[in-house]
């Protein structure tokens, strides 16, 4: 027995070589047909954002079509200043601020339900499949069902009040989730070390559990912005006479046909550029922050 096992890695490995044996570049062909398959991809995925990106920049004579005809920012400064193009102005300025606020009521409840799910209760499960099942629910559906409600309640449907709640309804189970697995991971010895130094329960909240949590928190808060600044379908029956940006644009669909279009697109984009850039940044500054003071 032990001579066949010694046996086995010399009739094993040419059989083993052979199979994964690499092309004449040095890697196998395998390689180069998956790398080809992702290049595919990425142009196909990205390839229309930078073509709008582009067009963009065109002078007055520009169209929505290559080839590119000069360079300016013509359609930028046409953006915010013709009627023609739509309330775009007062459409980004509703959006960023519903936003905003659906952004603060994300973390804090969020923050509370990870909180109250830290032990087991009587009707947690209820609980917990009610928060989250409006994520089953497609969002047209749920959106028309919200400004019927309104309507019936005899309420103006507007963005700071029917499209708040429909949007709330699609941000805080994903704040929910990512705030539950966030909490799983915080060690509880922390807090109770802070309550033999004598802390209070909102002492020991504030001083140890949120500077702890806080990439967690900038997570949610990153998943609330950007779910509500780009949400259509909640806010089509519920956003009122006014507005949301991703309303006006498609709005604009329908009447526009200049490269002004584009530039809101490149606009928008650059706003959501902004947003990552500061969430990631405030992470990398947290994480920073705690170093020094592990140092200190």
């Amino acid at each position: 027995m032990s001579a066949v096992l010694a046996d086995m890695p010399e009739t094993v490995a040419p059989a083993t070589t052979k199979a994964i044996a690499p092309s004449k570049g040095g890697r196998p062909w395998t390689f180069y047909v998956l790398a080809t398959l992702f290049a595919l991809y990425v142009l196909a995925l990205y390839g229309p954002m930078f073509c709008i990106y582009i067009l963009s920049f065109q002078d007055i004579r520009g169209g929505l079509v290559f080839p590119m005809k000069g360079q300016s920012l013509h359609w930028f400064v046409d953006l915010f200043t013709q009627v023609r193009t739509g309330d775009v102005k007062g459409s980004f300025d509703r959006s960023i601020k519903l936003a905003v606020i659906v952004t603060i009521i994300t973390v804090v409840v969020s923050f509370l339900a990870g909180l109250g799910f830290r032990k087991r209760f009587r009707g947690d499960t209820v609980v917990f499949y009610t928060m989250i099942g409006s994520l089953v629910a497609p969002g047209l559906v749920l959106g028309l069902g919200t400004g019927l409600l309104f309507q019936a309640l005899g309420l103006n449907a507007s963005w700071y009040t029917s499209a708040l709640g429909a949007q709330l309804s699609w941000t805080l189970p994903f704040g929910v989730l990512v705030m539950f697995a966030v909490m799983s991971r915080f060690n509880h010895v922390w807090e109770e070390a802070a309550y033999d130094l004598g802390a209070s329960r909102w002492q020991s909240i504030r001083l140890v559990m949120i500077p702890v949590l806080a990439p967690g928190l900038v997570a949610v808060a990153l998943f609330g912005f950007t779910l509500s600044h780009d949400e259509f379908a909640r806010s089509l029956q519920t956003a009122g006479s006014l507005n949301t940006l991703p309303l006006e644009i498609w709005s604009m669909t329908l009447n526009v046909t200049s490269p002004s279009l584009y530039a809101l697109g490149t606009v928008t984009t650059i706003v959501s550029f902004i947003v990552i850039g500061a969430s990631l940044g405030s992470i990398v500054l947290i994480q920073k922050k705690r170093g020094s003071n592990a140092k200190g």
